[in-house]
């Protein structure tokens, strides 16, 4: 039988063509939902019925968190996207969930991604916090694998 224990996660990385393309303290939007269709009928009596189906499906976007640090990797992708090269910004990949030991806890496969948001962190000297960046990624899919 399988550990059903939860998994306690230390951080998350991100992976481009099998490379881990970063470190992030933070991963937000991993989901899929569907629009409501109220379908309005009749029912055996001739009485009202309204159904609830489901429309189309939407891939929620990815929110990806980490510590500024010198490395450009996320600002040379959304700078293909700035520049109009949409066919080169497309990247497929994996949000990878690890734990404190560094073992691969979880995993899900993305295709067809590219860097839809990018922020710089908010400079602010009064305080003793890391300055953090963050990517928005919009995608045509995952699938959990792990």
């Amino acid at each position: 039988m399988a550990d059903q224990s939860p998994v306690v996660s230390a951080w998350f990385g991100v992976e481009f063509q099998g490379k881990i393309s970063g470190a992030f303290r933070e991963c937000t939007g991993l989901g899929s939902e569907n629009e409501v269709v109220e379908y309005k009928a009749s029912g055996a009596r001739g009485e009202y019925v309204i159904k609830m189906v489901p429309g189309r499906m939407k891939w929620n976007k990815i929110t990806l968190k980490r510590g500024i640090t010198d490395a450009m990797d996320m600002w040379q992708w959304r700078k293909l996207v700035e520049e109009g090269k949409l066919d080169d910004a497309y990247r497929n990949g994996s949000v990878v969930m690890f734990n404190q030991k560094g073992d691969e806890m979880a995993r899900w496969d993305f295709v067809n991604a590219w860097p839809n948001k990018i922020s710089g962190p908010t400079a602010n000297a009064n305080n003793n916090e890391v300055a953090i960046e963050e990517l928005e990624i919009t995608h045509e899919g995952y699938t959990r694998v792990k």
